[in-house]
Parts: structure tokens; C-alpha cells; sequence
């Protein structure tokens, strides 16, 4: 089938279970081809393919509503609700995106990229309908690792309690980004095992309707077996005993299996949870038997080989503070490491290989990785907390209430900070400084290369006197040669990179490249830049702004970063604080915007960081700093 002539899904009404399967077939091809030039998330999208064209020939979307968590599995239904034609862009600058979007489609009626929030989001709406005394259905299609978000179980408590019509879909492919961790998963494994609940459910109902029924002693006896038994013989108890009625499990690949499953619960009242099998890659043999979580997400690949695309360059920084991490603790047996599900992104896979019985991964629980970290902290551990910047977000209130209120000391790495590229909005790594700035206790490093960083990862688990952020850029460094030797940086205390007499620059980070070159270009203009890698983000270096403010020297501040409560408000804050008042100060960063998918070189053109820009502020700034004078 020519699937870029599909405009709406409403054609899969009529198709019977052969068409689907040869559609189902004909994604799958198109999928594995496309995304082996673009890239994207394509083990998740190949082992939906069924149920997501199950949903939309039962269902009526955008009448029904379909929410898909973290929504890196909704390629198949982009491409039935009539996008197929843009998957060449995919991820591209400008083109389509990776996640649901609300812009984009009407059919995108609920936009992820972080997991766990499909069932409050599904709540709301449901509610809403209610309310408004509607009919449709809301599908939040979840899977098995975004369910041991704390966020999902607080959803499922609720929708069990207020008994609203809610179809759970749980997308169970026993592997999320990393294999899952905890109790649940190890519940959900005996599900797996044990058989259908619906089928076991409905035998022991007949068992008990042959019981004849005189007298209510024999009734009451006949409903406490009932109630026995079930707990016995049938695994979906837990969802049960929330307020669901449990389907499952369902093989999702099983075209037969999901209708039957799928209709039974549109007919059923109340909250219902469908438990669906599904294999993630399916029908892409390296992707189904991918074992590290490379083909959750990736970049361009060959397809008849499965072989990874990879440009060879310099070490990572993810990769740098991984083996900086573990010859350290190769010294220091306090040093403990904890992830949310991102061993492998966060490169802490390879320290657990060397000290597993100091490497904890809590799953997508953000929230209880903040404050398992400060539990540590109480009792002389060190522990290290690897988090990308965009979801260390959902910790925050354990950030403010836990670990800087009573000063502990916990090492956040903060990996992905700054702009990631392709992911997009939801992944964006450009708040964290203005959300960790003016928390009481907590300071905040950024290196300016793979080696800055190795020595502030020494710095931040010898500190001793409440928390530290290390944040770092998603990628590989520059190749530069790397110290042997480890030292502490002094927290403070910033580094003059270039000499200037005319202007400076105070920046850090992946900018300071940027402020190089506009400093040698403005330098062959007459215009003498200072150029200051302004490492230490809290605290401040107070002498060398002091010295500015005396100089009265006219200052720009760059970041890639939010400028709302940034480094450059950090700045502004500390001269009005001081009554400088007299001192030229301008600040360059991401604007008050979230910035969309594409490539980081294209984003910085497109929001302005760039050298060329950067030397146009100074020579804008340059005349206002000599007519105030």
C-alpha cells in the first residue's frame, strides 16, 4: 500500500485481518527504511504496529482520544493519520517530530516526551467528558517502564477510585531505554507467564454459577471461594484490587486476540486496563534482539547489516565522567552512583560492570533518585546522581525540600545540558540553571572541554560542604590531550582565556568557542576583546566582577542556556546588588521560548548564538559604553 496516499485512518474500517497484516508489513518496511537515514526511535514503533492499528480501526480518533506516553512509539500513528509523507524530515530542522504535537495534528491530542504522564493527562480528559456529558473513550497507551513512574501510579490510584470510563492500553515489551528494575516488573513478569486472567476469570465465574444456590450461608461461603480462588489462580489481582477490570494478557501481534480484547473493553464500564504483549523491534532481526537499548533511539543505520552509523571522533562527555567516575572510586569506596533508567545514555553501564554493588538504577523515578541520594548523604556515602538536565526537572521539589535544605552532600552530573538537537522541546537541557541557581547551598560547575570536566568531577565528590551540579553537553569533547593528574578547581574562581582591554566576554561552556572566534574577528576590527570562561556558575567570581564594575569595562554574557534566572541574571543581580550601576551589560542566551527540534548548529543560527552575532553585540555595545563615559 502507498502509505503516503493515507490522508485519515477511518479507511482501516473496512479491512479485514489479512489487509491489516499486509498494512502492518508494508509499515514495517517503511519504517526500517526510512529511519535507517534519519534516525529515531525505532525499536518502540516496530513492536506497536498492531496494536496501534487495532486502536485505530475500533476506535474513532480524534473523537477518541489516544494519549501515548513519552510518545516515541507514535510513528505508526503519524503515519495513519497522514504524515507518512514527512517521515523524510523526521527529527530534521523544521520538519516532522519525533513526539506527539498538538500542532502538527489534530489526532496528537496529548503531547509527551517525558514518560509517566499519559493516565493523568487521560484523567483530566476523561473527567472533562464526564462533565460535559460525552461518550468517547480515552486510550493512554502506557508502557510497562513508564508505569513504575511514581506520576502513573498516583494516575492509576485515582482513576481506579473515581471509577471513570478509562481504557488503559499497558504496551508490555519487558524493556524500556534499559531493562526494567523493580517489584512491579517482576509482577508484570509473572503475568506474563501465568496465563490469560479474562479466560481464568470467566471459568471459575461458571464453576461457581453451578453451585445451587439455597440459603445465604452457601451464597456468602460461595463468594468467599470465589474470592480465594482468583487470588490464587489469576496474577491481574493487582490491577483488580485498584478499581480495574484487568484484560490480559493479550498478544500484541495477534490481530485477533487485540479485537476481541479491545472490544470487550469498550463495552465494559468503569476504569479497564489491557495488558498487551508486544515485542519491541519486531520484524527488524537486530532490533529484536537488541540487548543494550541501542535500537530504542538512534541515528542512521545499514539496513541489511543492522551496523550503527557512527562517526569516529573524540571520547564523550557522558563516556569522560563514566571513567573519570569509576578511577575515583577505585580510591574512595564512599562514592555510590545512581541513574533513572539511563545506565547506558549516562555511561554509568560501565561502572556498574566494575563496582555493581555500588551502581543503583531506581527506574523512571527521578523523584526517589533525589532523595534516595540524600538518604546516602546522611550516612557518609557519596553518592553521585547521573540525570539528564531535562528530566532532572521532575525532582525538583526533592531538590528544594531534601537535598539543599539540609545541605547534603550529593554530586548531581547533569548530563544533555544545553540544547540536544533532535529530541527536541521536551529534551532541551536549557533550564537547569535558572531552576538550581537560587536554591540555597547549591553550586553549579560547567567545564569548557573534556578535560575541564574530568577535574571538576574530582572537584564535585571532593566537596564536602552540601551539594554540586556538574552539567556537561550531550556529545563527544574536542580530542584535546587530557592531565594525568586530577586537581580540584576552586569554586569562584573563573579563568581568563584571552586578554582584552576593551570588552569582555564572560561565557562558559559549549559557547566559548563562539566568543573565540567573535574575539579574534572583532580583534582585526581594532576591538580588543577579554574573553572569561566563567566556569564556576554560582558561586560567581565577586573579584573578577568587581574588578569589571571598577573598570568600568562593558561586559556581555553568552550562554546556551535560558536567560530568564540564568547566568546572565546571575550577573545583572549581583551589580545591582552592589550598586554598580554605571557598567554596560547585555546577555546573550535562549530566548523566553521553548526551542523546537533540528540540529544544534541550525538552532543556535536560528535563536542567534553565533559568532557573527556575537561580534555584532559588541560593536553595538562598544559606542554606548563611550558615550556613557
Amino acid at each position: 500500500m502507498d502509505l503516503q496516499s493515507i490522508k485519515e485512518p477511518t479507511f482501516l474500517k473496512g479491512f479485514s485481518n489479512k489487509d491489516l497484516e499486509d498494512l502492518a508489513k508494508d509499515i514495517r518496511e517503511f519504517l526500517i527504511e526510512n529511519l535507517s537515514v534519519t534516525g529515531g526511535h525505532l525499536g518502540p514503533n516496530l513492536g506497536v504496529v498492531e496494536l496501534t492499528l487495532v486502536l485505530h480501526q475500533l476506535f474513532e480518533s480524534p473523537k477518541d482520544k489516544f494519549l501515548w506516553d513519552v510518545g516515541h512509539q507514535a510513528y505508526v500513528h503519524k503515519i495513519l493519520t497522514g504524515r507518512a509523507d514527512q517521515f523524510d524530515q523526521l527529527r530534521q530542522y523544521k520538519g516532522l517530530c519525533g513526539f506527539p504535537k498538538r500542532s502538527e495534528s489534530k489526532h496528537d491530542v496529548w503531547e509527551t516526551g517525558h514518560s509517566s504522564t499519559s493516565l493523568s493527562a487521560a484523567m483530566g480528559m476523561a473527567l472533562a467528558r464526564d462533565i460535559k456529558g460525552g461518550s468517547n473513550s480515552v486510550i493512554p497507551v502506557i508502557g510497562d517502564g513508564a508505569l513504575t513512574g511514581g506520576m502513573a501510579l498516583e494516575a492509576l490510584n485515582h482513576i481506579g477510585h473515581e471509577q471513570t470510563d478509562v481504557i488503559v492500553v499497558l504496551n508490555d515489551n519487558e524493556m524500556s531505554i534499559a531493562p526494567n528494575v523493580g517489584a512491579l516488573h517482576s509482577m508484570l513478569g509473572r503475568m506474563r507467564t501465568a496465563g490469560k486472567y479474562q479466560k481464568a476469570k470467566d471459568e471459575l465465574e461458571m464453576l461457581i454459577k453451578k453451585i445451587p444456590a439455597f440459603g445465604g450461608r452457601l451464597a456468602a461461603t460461595a463468594e468467599r471461594v470465589k474470592d480465594s480462588l482468583k487470588y490464587l489462580l489469576v496474577s491481574g489481582m493487582f490491577f483488580e484490587e485498584m478499581g480495574f477490570t484487568y484484560l490480559g494478557p493479550v498478544d500484541g501481534h495477534d490481530l485477533e486476540d487485540l479485537k476481541k480484547n479491545m472490544n470487550y473493553a469498550k463495552k465494559t464500564k468503569g476504569p479497564v486496563l489491557v495488558h498487551v504483549i508486544t515485542k519491541k523491534g519486531k520484524g527488524y532481526a537486530p532490533a529484536e534482539n537488541d540487548a543494550k537499548g541501542t535500537w530504542h533511539g538512534l541515528g542512521p543505520y545499514k539496513i541489511e547489516s543492522g551496523e550503527v552509523v557512527k562517526k569516529p571522533g573524540p571520547p564523550s562527555y557522558s563516556g569522560v565522567f563514566a571513567e573519570t567516575l569509576k578511577r575515583i572510586a577505585r580510591q574512595d569506596e564512599r562514592i555510590v552512583a545512581i541513574t533513572a533508567a539511563m545506565p547506558g545514555g549516562t555511561g554509568l553501564d560501565k561502572f556498574a560492570k566494575e563496582f555493581p554493588d555500588r551502581m543503583f538504577d531506581v527506574g523512571i523515578a527521578e523523584q526517589h533518585a533525589t532523595t534516595m541520594s540524600a538518604g546516602l548523604a546522611t550516612q557518609g556515602m557519596k553518592p553521585v546522581f547521573a540525570v539528564y538536565s531535562t528530566f532532572l526537572q521532575r525532582g525538583y521539589d526533592q531538590l528544594v525540600h531534601d537535598v539543599c535544605r539540609q545541605n547534603l552532600n550529593v554530586f548531581f552530573a547533569i548530563d544533555r545540558a544545553g540544547l540536544v538537537g533532535a529530541d527536541g522541546e521536551t529534551h532541551q537541557g536549557v533550564f537547569d540553571i535558572s531552576y538550581l541557581r537560587h536554591l540555597p547551598n547549591m553550586k553549579i560547575l560547567n567545564p569548557k572541554d573534556e578535560n575541564e570536566l574530568q577535574h571538576m568531577i574530582y572537584t564535585a565528590t571532593c566537596h564536602d560542604d552540601g551539594p554540586i551540579a556538574v552539567r556537561y553537553p550531550r556529545g563527544g569533547g574536542y580530542g584535546i590531550k587530557m592531565d594525568e593528574d586530577l586537581k580540584q578547581i576552586p569554586l569562584g574562581e573563573w579563568d581568563v582565556l584571552k586578554q582584552g582591554s576593551d570588552f569582555t566576554i564572560l561565557t562558559f561552556g559549549t559557547m566559548i568557542p563562539v566568543a573565540m572566534e567573535a574575539a579574534e574577528e572583532l580583534g582585526k576590527r581594532g576591538i580588543h576583546v577579554e574573553v572569561v570562561n566563567a566556569r564556576s556558575i554560582k558561586p560567581l567570581d565577586q573579584d573578577k566582577l568587581v574588578d569589571l564594575a571598577e573598570n568600568q569595562r562593558p561586559i556581555l554574557t553568552l550562554e546556551e542556556t535560558a536567560l530568564l534566572g540564568g547566568f546572565g541574571s546571575a550577573v545583572l543581580e549581583f551589580f545591582h546588588e552592589n550598586h554598580y550601576h554605571s557598567v554596560v551589560i547585555e546577555r546573550m542566551g535562549i530566548p523566553d521560548r521553548y526551542i523546537e527540534h533540528g540540529s544544534v548548529p541550525e538552532l543556535l543560527e536560528e535563536i542567534g548564538l553565533t559568532s557573527q552575532n556575537v561580534a555584532a553585540q559588541v560593536e553595538q555595545i562598544i559606542p554606548r559604553k563611550r558615550k556613557r563615559a
